[in-house]
Order: structure tokens, then C-alpha cells, then sequence
């Protein structure tokens, strides 16, 4: 007894040591959700915020979990050195480096969400400038109770303490409740609406948990039992918390890097194959193949899948095919339909975040004016978005790669592969006119194939007489 009692003041009871093998085991599996698109399915990582903010996610994770682990008496260890204060564990590091920036990466998501879906426009702030000021409020939390010292040497605090760390937990699950309720009437085309629902649900309720145990841990700390299976309680539930909440994404529409996932029964290519762009990135064979003239307009051109296919192919060989890529893209968002906003800012989004933002993997050569129009829209689902940029790339086009396709292999290439799908088209034609399996037209008398089958058929009906 004397024993049990002691592990519970001083940590190092066998639940304590089981609690703590959950925490490494739920952060291995949170790990390898992360790891595993990237190196088994070669999963392409992203510069933008689809990358990092998982990556926050995982640093503020393992900083919630080692919190606890430090500052709820898991281990039994004297505090001598400066960074074992309970101060720099339960005020710093569990706040605004653990609770407070996991909560802030779901709120900046759902920042993008309703102001790129329901403003119709790319959010004033960037992500790493939005994130921080998400956490102030965790830090001047800290350093408020850094200055005031309320921690006693099992780094628990007073009952008039609780009560505002609580309401400072729910206020950021508020928030996300209230991006929810922004864009709850708009028509998805993946899971993000789901995923922050659930987001909140499962952050509300570890709160309640947490509230309930730290209650316990903090109030009744003269029950032995009782602190050994609160604090038990609040690692396991936090364990769980970080699984879960990473596993759910709502960053990416297309490549999910939180989560394994998959949101469609069928692995797409495009972005425009995604949002079910009719023939997007199919090539049909019975499309008539038009007789290409050099002194077309590019532009014209281009108009032809084939065409702009070959051509595209040649530009990806000069290491020049960012131009051509984005023609093809932005011809993709042309075919949704002016009313349909939801699809047409999906697509639009990703064309800006893979041709049009600074440092983007397919970054075209515009100008900066026509760059920044882009980025400024004050309407994402505009049909004239992108034509100041098609006209500056089909310009530059004309002037490089253009020239030097005609007297390419590409072109060559291209003629003959055309030509040979004219002969066979006609040839296609003229079996379809002869053996047509629709009625002649002709009568039977003056029907030349009439009386060889009539005269088939006799003999046959002859044969099958004979006894």
C-alpha cells in the first residue's frame, strides 16, 4: 500500500509505464500516416502549407504527449535542472507548443476553407503568418502563469485556475464550430466539410475528458487510486486525440498527406479527372484528326488535343512544358460549367498553387502584374481568370517553342501517326458501309445480296429436309 501510494505521488506506477507505451505506440502510427504516402505510394511532396502544416501537426503532437508524460507525474525523477520545471511543461510546451498549435493548424485549414470557398478568393494571410498569431493567446497564457506561479511541486494548481484554462481550450473548438457554420451550406466535392466536423467532435470531446481528469488530478490529489487513473486517463485520451485528429484531412482535395485514406473508389491522375470534368485527360480513337497548318495561330492550334498533346510532349523534352501544361489545365476549367463556382474554384486553386504562386513545382514565366491579378482576385470561379496569362504564354510560345517544332521529330512523328488514323478511319468506314448490320435499304429483288442468301438459304432448308 505504502508502495502504491508512493508511485502515486511520485510517479512510476506499472499504469503509469502502460499509459506511456500507448503515448509511443499512437505517435509511431501517427509517424507512419505521414511517412508511408511519401516513400511507399511516392507520394510527391508539396511546399506550400499541404505539407507543412502536417509536419506542425507531428512537432505539436509529440510536444501535447512528452507535456504530460513531464509534467502529470508519469515518471519518477527529482526536478533539479531548470528544463524539468513545471513551469516549461505544463504552461509552455503543453500550451502554446502542444494543445494551442495543434488546434491552430485545424483552424487555419478552416481559414482557407471559407475564405477560399465562400469569399471566393485566396485568404489575406498567409499560413505561417496566421498560425503564430493563433497561438498568442497559449502564450501569453504562459507567460501570465509563469509570472503569477500558481504550480505546487506536483505541478498541480488551485480549483480558480481550472476554470480559465478550460474556457481558453474551448474557445479555439469554438472557432472551428464557427468556420463550420460559415461554410455548412457549401457543396464539397471531397470530405472537407466532414473532416472539420469530426475535427470538432473528436477535439470537443477529448476536452470534456481532459476537463474531467484534470479535475480529478488536480482537486483530488490526496486519493492515490484516483491520480494513477486520472493521469492514466489523460494520456491515453490525449494519445488517441493526435492519432485521430491527424488521420482526418482537410488540406489537400486531391493528394491527402494527413491521411492514407482514400476519398474516391478510383486513383486520379488530374485534378480535372477529379472533379469529373468530362474527357479530361482521355484521348478517344474515333476522334477525327484534323490536318494541322504551320501558319495556323498557335493558339488555334492548340484548340486540338492531339495537337497540343505532341506539342506539350515536345516542350516537356526542352524542359520547357510548364507553359503548355497550364494551357491545358486552364482549357480543362473552361469546360465546367460559369455556374457551377464550387468545381471551378477547385480547379482554379490548383492551378494557382501549381503554376501561379512563387516557388510552385510548374512555375509559368508571367508577369508580375498579371501574377499578382491572380493572386488578388476578388473571385476565384471568374471565366477570364487566366486569360491575361494564356496570352502572355502563347506569346512566348510563338516566339521559342513553336519554331522549332515544325521542323521537329515530334511533328514528323505526328503527321504520320495522323495519317495512318485517316486511312484507317476511311477503311473503318468503308467496312461499316459494306457489312452494315442495319437493314438494306434496297429492295430484295434489286438487292444483289438477296438472292445469294436466298438461294443459302434454300439449299440449307433443302439439306435439313432430307431425311
Amino acid at each position: 500500500m505504502q508502495q502504491n501510494a508512493r508511485c502515486a505521488v511520485e510517479g512510476g506506477c506499472p499504469t503509469d509505464y502502460i499509459a506511456i507505451s500507448f503515448a509511443i505506440l499512437f505517435f509511431i502510427l501517427l509517424l507512419s500516416k505521414f511517412i508511408l504516402p511519401l516513400v511507399v505510394h511516392k507520394v510527391p511532396n508539396t511546399k506550400g502549407s499541404g505539407f507543412w502544416i502536417p509536419v506542425i501537426q507531428i512537432f505539436a503532437s509529440f510536444n501535447l504527449l512528452l507535456s504530460f508524460v513531464m509534467s502529470v507525474e508519469f515518471l519518477a525523477f527529482k526536478r533539479r535542472h531548470w528544463w524539468q520545471s513545471c513551469y516549461v511543461w505544463a504552461a509552455w510546451v503543453e500550451g502554446p507548443l502542444g494543445f494551442g498549435l495543434l488546434l491552430g493548424c485545424r483552424i487555419a485549414q478552416a481559414f482557407q476553407l471559407y475564405n477560399i470557398f465562400v469569399r471566393r478568393r485566396l485568404p489575406p494571410i498567409r499560413s505561417y503568418i496566421f498560425l503564430p498569431l493563433l497561438v498568442l493567446p497559449w502564450v501569453a497564457g504562459a507567460a501570465f502563469i509563469h509570472m503569477k506561479k500558481p504550480l505546487n511541486y506536483r505541478c498541480h494548481m488551485g480549483a480558480p485556475w481550472i476554470i480559465p484554462i478550460v474556457c481558453l481550450h474551448a474557445l479555439y473548438v469554438a472557432t472551428l464550430a464557427g468556420f463550420l457554420g460559415a461554410i455548412r451550406h457549401i457543396e464539397f466535392r471531397f470530405d472537407e466539410l466532414k473532416d472539420l466536423l469530426k475535427g470538432i467532435v473528436v477535439s470537443a470531446s477529448s476536452i470534456g475528458i481532459w476537463a474531467f481528469s484534470f479535475i480529478l488530478n488536480e482537486i483530488h490529489d490526496d486519493i492515490s487510486w484516483l491520480q494513477v487513473a486520472s493521469r492514466f486517463l489523460l494520456l491515453v485520451t490525449a494519445s488517441v486525440l493526435v492519432l485521430v485528429f491527424f488521420s482526418i484531412s482537410s488540406s489537400e482535395p486531391l493528394l491527402s498527406q494527413i491521411s492514407l485514406r482514400k476519398r474516391e473508389p478510383k486513383e486520379f491522375e488530374t485534378m480535372g479527372q477529379a472533379l469529373g470534368i468530362p474527357d479530361s485527360g482521355l484521348l478517344l480513337q474515333r476522334e477525327s484528326t484534323p490536318v494541322i497548318d504551320p501558319n495556323e495561330p498557335l493558339d488555334k492550334l492548340l484548340l486540338d488535343k492531339r495537337f497540343r498533346q505532341s506539342f506539350m510532349a515536345f516542350a516537356d523534352s526542352c524542359l520547357a512544358g510548364e507553359s503548355v501544361h497550364f494551357y491545358d489545365e486552364v482549357h480543362e476549367l473552361e469546360k465546367i460549367p460559369v455556374d457551377d463556382h464550387v468545381r471551378r474554384i477547385y480547379m482554379a486553386r490548383h492551378i494557382i498553387e501549381k503554376y501561379i504562386v512563387a516557388g510552385a513545382s510548374m512555375e509559368v514565366n508571367i508577369s508580375h502584374r498579371t501574377r499578382q491579378e491572380i493572386l488578388t482576385t476578388p473571385d476565384l470561379a471568374h471565366p477570364d481568370l487566366f486569360n491575361n496569362a494564356i496570352n502572355e504564354l502563347i506569346q512566348l510560345l510563338k516566339m521559342n517553342l513553336a519554331k522549332d517544332y515544325w521542323s521537329s521529330m515530334f511533328f514528323i512523328k505526328f503527321k504520320e501517326e495522323a495519317s495512318m488514323r485517316s486511312t484507317n478511319h476511311d477503311l473503318e468506314h468503308m467496312t461499316d458501309w459494306n457489312f452494315s448490320p442495319r437493314l438494306s435499304s434496297v429492295h430484295c429483288f434489286d438487292d444483289p445480296f438477296h438472292q445469294e442468301q436466298f438461294s443459302k438459304g434454300s439449299s440449307h432448308n433443302s439439306h435439313d429436309s432430307d431425311p
